[in-house]
């Protein structure tokens, strides 16, 4: 043989050799050469034919790889963005999307006098006394704290955000306040009007704070939240103030932490022996002393780590808290940051290695660090890709661990309708008689039941007696036993049909078993219609579970389904003026059913070649 036929040999192998994948996507991504009816017949089997179909298909293919794309997010999206399902935070309530929170303006770099930092904004003023407010500002539909700030504020050289108010403190010694006024944190007191010795302002939720020079105390505002007593006997003995979420502390000029209130609780436990304490810091439920030794003392509802400080090669020096967070500088300028870290705010950035700290401003989930330099660095909560929801949690790691059960419930229920679906037709068409009689009336009764309604009653009465995971599988087993009998009609129809051809007949002479008739003869001829209907009742009942879930009889909170995440939004103020709460899981929910439909259309095309002729 010469070499000339041998290379044409060599060619023809390689042209039959043609890969899956470039079958699978030839036809969407690029054209390939077509190859004449013999050549067809010699490289195609029918299973590789019903690829080729299904590929040709540009619709089909262009919602198996969104559907793909999706289902792989939705599936190692929950390892990489897991979520706590005990997790709730009043203060990031219905957070708009973005995550523009810590973008602080660009005149404030190298330019900064002072930063505080609210629940979802931050208020800063530059060494001009220039006010700047970033982040998301609209805390209520009616309160926009950027937008009611002042346009002639004067010189400013001191801020303070509250909850939704904002303090400042001018050079001239006046104070300033805008915001929320509900609870009358933002009316000064007649008293402070002609007070211009003033040190430092403090914001807090529905109340605030003012301490003079000479070591009094001004407070205004909702006194029923925190316990605050105003005729305390330290009047004109206070340095510094800190606040947590219900209490008031402060350090006199003598270095000693008292307790401002009159009850007695977790915070007037101070620690004893502490010596000289020369600055104090809160948390929402801690209390944080450093002495001029630096030693931090911890105490208070201690249930995040705030007691675990860190070890550092000299002392600290200052101490600042955040919501469930502190941080610090030690006398070589290193910061550290201890605590809560669910939105690493307690993680130091790597960019600050190396470089001398000045200030730390921390508040809440974020943090403010100014270096020798003057150049600003931050680290903690940046916001939320698709908003949060009422109860301040990740709209968008809800949507991707919610997708996870959702289309495994699904799954599961498409698998145990199919497998009583395939099973009931296939022996009720083959036997026949009394059996399919008995089998078909069984199927007729199940499906007379109203799906919606009996699966409701069902997960109703039982359900309450599980816990949230026992739920789960309930709603599984439910949509699977109670979907089934549209393809057992289906099977049955298309076995009737098969069980009287001469391949069937010749089995039956064999003298081989009704069961491997069945399943090994059978069965295979008519798993095209088992595979559509599969597809199709996939969409189903995710479709099923959500609507389940959206009329509060199926997965139950705080487990996420999409679904139950609609069913979260389920109010007219919540529809008007908080849109990403349910316009996310709509848009997925709605793209993966279709998708779904789409594929389950291309696979029916691809098999049955009966169903292109129409």
């Amino acid at each position: 043989m010469d070499s000339k036929n041998l290379n044409d040999i060599k060619k023809e192998d390689k042209r039959k050799k043609k890969g899956f994948s470039s079958l699978l996507f030839g036809n969407l991504f690029g054209n390939k050469k077509e190859l004449n009816i013999f050549e067809e017949e010699q490289v195609q089997s029918p299973f590789m034919t019903v690829i080729k179909t299904f590929a040709s298909n540009k619709i089909s293919m262009t919602a198996l790889i969104v559907f793909l794309s999706i289902f792989l997010i939705v599936m190692i999206g929950p390892l990489i963005v897991p979520i706590d399902l005990s997790f709730m935070e009043t203060t990031q309530q219905n957070v708009a999307p973005g995550l523009d929170m810590m973008k602080y303006p660009s005149e404030l770099e190298g330019n900064v006098a002072d930063i505080s930092i609210g629940p979802t904004y931050s208020v800063g003023v530059s060494n001009d006394g220039e006010v700047f407010v970033w982040g998301k500002t609209k805390v209520s539909n009616a309160i926009d704290i950027k937008a009611m700030m002042p346009q002639d504020l004067g010189k400013v050289v001191k801020v303070s955000a509250g909850y939704d108010h904002i303090l400042a403190l001018t050079e001239d010694g006046e104070v300033i306040s805008w915001g929320n006024d509900r609870q009358r944190q933002v009316s000064l007191p007649y008293e402070l009007q002609f007070t211009r010795n003033v040190k430092d302002i403090v914001a807090g939720y529905q109340f605030s704070l003012v301490l003079t020079e000479d070591g009094r105390i001004i407070h205004f505002g909702n006194i029923m939240n925190n316990d605050y007593n105003e005729f305390h006997q330290y009047q004109g003995k206070i340095d510094k103030l800190a606040v947590t979420s219900d209490a008031v502390i402060g350090l006199t000029f003598d270095g000693e932490v008292v307790y401002l209130g009159t009850q007695q609780n977790s915070y007037t436990r101070i620690p004893e022996n502490m010596g000289k304490v020369v600055d104090i810091a809160a948390t929402a439920t801690t209390i944080a002393a450093l002495n001029d030794q630096g030693e931090v003392f911890v105490w208070g509802n201690i249930t995040r780590g705030e007691r675990n400080v860190p070890e550092t090669d000299s002392k600290l020096v200052a101490i600042n808290g955040g919501r469930y967070h502190y941080t610090g500088i030690t006398e070589d300028g290193e910061a550290v940051a201890w605590g809560a870290d669910f939105y690493k705010q307690a993680s130091v950035p790597q960019s600050l290695k190396g470089k001398r700290v000045e200030k730390i401003y921390s508040g809440y989930y974020q943090n403010y660090a100014v270096t020798e330099a003057g150049d600003i660095h931050t680290w903690g909560l940046k916001g939320y890709l698709m908003g949060s929801d009422g109860l301040g949690r990740d709209v968008f790691a809800r949507l991707l661990n919610g997708g996870r059960m959702s289309m495994t419930i699904g799954a599961v229920a498409v698998i145990i309708s199919t497998a009583i679906g395939v099973i009931v037709g296939s022996v009720s068409g083959f036997v026949g008689g009394r059996v399919d009689m008995f089998l078909q009336r069984v199927s007729e009764i199940v499906a007379s039941l109203p799906f919606l309604p009996f699966a409701m009653i069902l997960s109703s009465l039982i359900g309450n007696a599980m816990t949230s995971s026992q739920r789960v599988v309930l709603i599984m087993v439910i949509l699977g036993l109670l979907s089934w009998t549209g393809l057992q009609r289906l099977v049955r129809a298309q076995v009737l049909s098969v069980r009287e051809q001469e391949y069937v007949t010749a089995a039956r002479a064999l003298g081989i078993k009704k069961s491997q008739i069945i399943f090994k003869h059978i069965l295979p001829n008519v798993i095209s219609v088992i595979l559509v209907s599969a597809t199709l009742s996939f969409a189903s009942s995710m479709l099923t579970e959500a609507t389940l879930s959206y009329l509060g009889f199926g997965v139950q909170a705080p487990i996420p389904t999409w679904g139950n995440m609609l069913y979260g939004a389920n109010d007219s103020i919540v529809i008007q003026n908080y849109w990403w709460r349910w316009v996310y899981p709509s848009i997925v929910l709605g793209i993966c059913v279709i998708c779904v439909n789409l594929i389950g259309d291309g696979l029916r095309d691809a098999i049955d070649p009966r169903s292109q002729e129409r």
